[in-house]
């Protein structure tokens, strides 16, 4: 899934602040909420998970990149795709990463991918 920009910018500023607030207060200030229950009420919640998710994922592979002292367009040609289509890989905000790519990034870096639900 690819989100319009202007929610792009939303949730970037929304996990920006989300490890800084555990809890908010409702409008009559007499019950406080956490953050999760925010993002759910504002619907929210899952494209906010989506982008943390996307952005540790990114953030991965580049620090596999730089140990590897691996180029983007080296990978690339491992990965058999093109230097544009690591660039939507290592985007945090771009969600439209499939299961494929993410195994084609991992084997080209000499790693295994393992995802789990929790």
């Amino acid at each position: 899934m690819v989100l319009p920009l202007t929610v792009k910018n939303e949730l970037r500023t929304v996990l920006l602040v989300s490890s800084h607030i555990k809890e908010v207060p409702n409008e009559k200030g007499s019950v406080r909420h956490k953050f999760d229950d925010f993002l759910e009420e504002e619907g929210l919640r899952a494209d906010a998970e989506a982008v943390a998710i996307k952005t540790v994922i990114a953030s991965q592979i580049e620090k596999e990149m730089k140990r590897a002292t691996l180029s983007k367009s080296a990978i690339a040609e491992r990965m058999r795709t093109s230097r544009s289509a690591l660039d939507r890989l290592l985007d945090p905000v771009n969600l439209s990463v499939t299961l494929q790519t993410l195994e084609r990034a991992a084997l080209a870096l000499g790693k295994n991918l393992k995802i789990k639900l929790a």
